[in-house]
C-alpha cells in the first residue's frame, strides 16, 4: 500500500477535498504531472483539465478544473481552482459557454499575443471536453 499525504482542492466557492490520498493526478502547464507521498516542493500553473484524486482507501473521483495553481510539499498537495467541479457535476451548458466565450476571445484579440494565448484556452477547454464529455 502506497504511503498517503494531506490533499486539498479548493475552489472559491468551497472546499471539494480535504482528505489524505495515494495519488494526485494534476494538469499542470507543462503537462500531467502525478504527485505521490514525499514528492519534491514544486509549485506550477494549472491548465484547464481533469485532477484525478486516489484516497487512502483506494476509491478514485476525478474533478474538471478550470485553471489555477498547485502547491505541492512532501506531506502535502494542496490545488486552488479558478473554478472546480466533480467529473459527475459538470454543467455542459457552462462548458459550452465557455468554450464560446473562448472562440469569441480568439476573434477579439487585439495583437498576436493575446491570440495566441486565447488560442490555447480554447485549445485546452475543446480537449477538455473531449475528455469528459460523451459523444
Amino acid at each position: 500500500m502506497a504511503e498517503s499525504f494531506k490533499f486539498e482542492l479548493v475552489s472559491p466557492e468551497r472546499l471539494l477535498v480535504s482528505e489524505e490520498v495515494e495519488s494526485v493526478i494534476v494538469p499542470g502547464a507543462e503537462g500531467e504531472m502525478t504527485v505521490m507521498a514525499k514528492h519534491a516542493p514544486v509549485m506550477t500553473t494549472v491548465k484547464p483539465g481533469v485532477v484525478t484524486v486516489k484516497t487512502a482507501s483506494g476509491k478514485s473521483d476525478r474533478y474538471v478544473v478550470f485553471g489555477g495553481f498547485a502547491d505541492i510539499l512532501p506531506e502535502s498537495c494542496t490545488l486552488l481552482a479558478e473554478s472546480a467541479t466533480r467529473v459527475d457535476e459538470i454543467d455542459r451548458e457552462e462548458l459550452a459557454r465557455r468554450i464560446q466565450d473562448a472562440r469569441e476571445d480568439v476573434a477579439d484579440a487585439k495583437d498576436e499575443a493575446a491570440k495566441t494565448k486565447a488560442e490555447a484556452y480554447l485549445g485546452q477547454l475543446t480537449t477538455l471536453e473531449g475528455a469528459i464529455l460523451p459523444a
